[in-house]
């Protein structure tokens, strides 16, 4: 409970918790999560077959209450179930707190003002770069492919490498950027 809101664990609680409440909220929730990462899976169609060394990796929704109530779902992949990743690719770096507190201060000193600005799914704009997939629950792709298998193509949050995936798609951005 967040906020004085029961939270539901799974796709199968929030539909029942908007079926007793009389609402869509946790519905519109998954489903704006779903059509934001739908590009991060390729259907495997019958007869075709998933790449050599995929691993199969499980998914879930974490449920969350933003702080003006409105509901939050978001798609996870089970990455730390596949060993093959070894941890040096996983490492992405953070500004550190003294980094940060240096630039507030020469933005101070120069009377600078200081904008903040937010990508959206950020991490889905980069490929993946494990070789992992799941298998299809009703969500993904609708009931009627519901036990096949999806390969994973884009850097999805639960996966070992998304962070250091999407750190390098960005810069690669901010490159593009600045040549231009």
């Amino acid at each position: 409970m967040k906020y004085g809101i029961d939270i539901p664990s799974t796709v199968e609680e929030a539909h029942k918790m908007d079926e007793k409440n009389g609402n869509t909220l946790w519905g519109d929730a998954i489903n704006k999560e779903l059509s934001n990462v739908m590009v991060a899976f390729q259907l495997v169609e019958d007869g075709d077959t998933i790449p050599v060394g995929s691993k199969l990796i499980p998914y879930h929704i974490i449920f969350d209450v933003k702080i003006d109530l409105t509901r939050k779902a978001r798609l996870v992949a089970g990455g730390h179930r596949n060993p093959s990743v070894k941890s040096h690719a996983s490492y992405s770096s953070v500004a550190s707190r003294d980094s940060i507190r240096l630039c507030f201060m020469l933005a101070a000193l120069n009377e600078l003002d200081i904008l903040m600005g937010d990508i959206g799914n950020a991490y889905l704009n980069a490929p993946n770069k494990e070789r992992v997939h799941v298998i299809c629950g009703p969500e993904l792709f609708g009931p009627e492919n519901q036990g096949k298998k999806a390969v994973i193509v884009r850097a999805l949050y639960g996966l070992k490498t998304a962070g250091k995936s999407a750190q390098l798609s960005k810069n690669n951005y901010s490159r593009t950027i600045k040549r231009k």
